[in-house]
């Protein structure tokens, strides 16, 4: 007896809980999916075996209050406002192996803005590092290589420079080249190259724009005219008659 009492107990409270989640529900939610109450799904209905196995599925799932089968045109249509369409085209599907299309309502499906990421800054940095040989001027070149966000290395022995070019941060570089290679680095000189290419292009245009818009404008009065070759003007006519 008091195990009875216990799970009837049990039971009433689920019940109770069930029934204010369902008052405290917002509508529009219930009804964003579904908004008409009607869920149409499109399966291959061949037998009446078939649309028994349906009924089965469906019956009882959740929000769902009626089932028709149309098996001429090889339809289920679900009645109820609080049955969300994609569960219970997923709930057909897993049960019966079948190909379910949900014809209608059509999920809503949220746009997802992606973030423009901004583009990295392209730099060239210009390092110090003691190189004796060809051997060690590799071994930094293929070093620096390894680092994400590199571009070009060119290692200069005469001079004991490094010029490496990339989106890598020029603190961080010099932190790799120590703990990677084991070779002391010094930042000598850093410049930023976005966008000097194209500052130079767009000036080299300016320029060639200007230079064929200039017209010079010559005072017509001043033009000096040659004479005509049979003309009387020209004094050499009758003798080259």
């Amino acid at each position: 007896m008091p195990k009875r009492r216990s799970r009837n107990r049990r039971r009433q409270q689920r019940e109770q809980n069930n029934a204010a989640c369902h008052h405290h529900r917002n509508p529009n939610e219930e009804n964003r999916n579904n908004p008409d109450g009607v869920i149409v799904l499109g399966t291959y209905i061949h037998c009446e075996g078939c649309g028994n196995q349906v009924l089965k599925c469906l019956r009882g799932f959740q929000g769902v209050e009626g089932i028709e089968i149309d098996d001429k045109n090889h339809k289920v249509i679900v009645k109820g406002k609080r049955a969300d369409p994609i569960k219970v085209s997923e709930r057909l599907r897993k049960k019966t192996g079948k190909h379910v299309e949900l014809i209608s309502p059509k999920p809503i499906i949220e746009e997802i803005k992606e973030e423009k990421k901004p583009e990295p800054q392209v730099i060239e940095v210009v390092l110090k590092i003691y190189l004796h040989c060809e051997g060690c001027a590799k071994d930094v070149k293929h070093c620096i290589h390894d680092m994400e966000g590199v571009q070009t290395v060119d290692p200069d022995m005469e001079k004991n420079l490094v010029t490496v070019k990339g989106t890598m941060d020029a603190q961080k570089l010099v932190e790799f080249v120590s703990r990677r290679g084991g070779r002391h680095a010094e930042i000598v000189k850093q410049s930023n190259l976005k966008g000097s290419n194209n500052g130079e292009s767009e000036g080299n245009k300016n320029e060639t724009r200007e230079e064929c818009c200039v017209v010079h404008n010559y005072p017509t009065d001043r033009l000096a005219y040659a004479p005509q070759l049979f003309s009387d003007e020209n004094p050499n006519s009758c003798s080259v008659m």
